[in-house]
């Protein structure tokens, strides 16, 4: 049996192979609220065969969505809107799913990624004050976000064990706080953006902090059967930033807090980032911390050939694979992946004779 398609387990939950869909942000949702859009995106999705599917980022309050056009569980209307795709999914799908909780920061009040997704100002339609671990933009050109007192990080912290309790209601399996990509956790995190004065900045301890306790909330919101895991950049890719060592420290407290898995990706903090796309090219954050903590660990980033995929687990660079743009491309990866390999995954009763010759035993049940 190929690694990738033997099952695994993220705390109590198992999965039946190490495939695992990234969570994809589709700038498609009204209000906060999912829509037919999702019902058709992540339902196709969990006909896929992989083993766990991660919704979008999720904001934990309006402010803390991307774009307008961002998912939220925020309040009863949006949690309402989130129940209704996850029924649709759970007719036809016995995949596990989980969900990424967010609070975007600085980089918050964009517009749609199809229309140039620049920053919006505060004062103009579809746009609102951002907030960060301090006040300095993204890039110069942006409006200056809000640095958060203490009850605004209060609010914050709020909104995260909120959504974590509409979460557990819900139903979902697993939850995955985002801590990357240069969004509010990740701005607290990195010196480049965190430039407070207080016991939330300076020293690592300090920086590390907060997201720790937003950690610590939502680990203790969230049924103690279902894990919590967290999503971080490995580095920033810039000089004097966050750094893959910095990562290993936080991975290690949160490892120490019963966090049950690291999903690592990269960036997203800066302009100045210097990233080596190629093949893989996060993978080797993944097995440095993979060295450093003895849960399991989630890799991403141009994973994109089943035999690389394969390598990965085998080798062991990482316990999972997660795939995003690929699976966006190829909805149907996990299936080419069993068929190349010799493995065999789910799929449901009405796709069963689509099976090419030779490959009966692909549909496993």
């Amino acid at each position: 049996m190929p690694k990738l398609f033997t099952p695994i387990a993220i705390g109590d939950l198992t999965l039946s192979n190490r495939i695992v869909i990234a969570p994809m942000c589709q700038y498609s949702a009204v209000d906060g609220c999912l829509t037919d859009w999702h019902v058709m995106h992540l339902g196709n999705l969990a006909q896929s065969g992989a083993g766990l599917l991660v919704i979008e980022a999720t904001a934990v309050v309006p402010e803390g969505r991307i774009s307008y056009g961002d998912s939220g569980l925020y309040d009863d209307a949006t949690e309402a809107a989130l129940a209704g795709v996850l029924a649709s999914i759970r007719c036809h799908s016995p995949m596990p799913v989980a969900i990424q909780l967010a609070h975007a920061g600085r980089k918050a009040s964009t517009d749609l990624p199809w229309v140039g997704g620049a920053q919006i100002a505060p004062d103009a339609p579809n746009g609102w004050q951002t907030v960060s671990a301090s006040d300095l933009p993204f890039a110069a050109s942006e409006n200056a976000p809000t640095a958060l007192d203490a009850a605004g990080m209060a609010r914050v912290r709020g909104g995260f064990v909120e959504a974590t309790r509409r979460s557990g209601r819900l139903g979902i399996d697993l939850v995955e706080i985002h801590a990357a990509h240069g969004y509010l956790l990740h701005q607290f995190l990195s010196p480049l953006s965190n430039q407070r004065t207080d016991d939330y900045g300076g020293s690592l301890e300090n920086r590390m902090r907060f997201p720790l306790e937003i950690f610590d909330a939502v680990r203790a919101a969230f049924p103690a059967g279902r894990p919590v895991t967290v999503r971080l950049s490995g580095t920033d890719w810039v000089d004097g930033g966050w750094d893959i060592e910095h990562s290993i420290a936080f991975c290690r407290a949160l490892e120490a807090r019963g966090c049950a898995a690291i999903h690592v990706s990269s960036a997203g903090l800066s302009s100045l980032q210097k990233i080596p796309v190629g093949p893989g090219y996060q993978v080797p954050l993944a097995r440095a911390i993979k060295a450093a903590v003895g849960i399991p660990v989630i890799a991403v980033g141009l994973i994109t050939e089943p035999e690389q995929a394969e390598a990965i687990i085998g080798t062991g660079d990482a316990d999972m694979i997660a795939l995003a743009r690929a699976i966006l491309y190829d909805p149907r990866w996990p299936w080419h992946a069993a068929a190349k390999l010799g493995a065999s995954v789910w799929a449901a009763d009405q796709y069963q004779r689509c099976q090419p010759r030779g490959l009966t035993k692909l549909f496993a049940r």
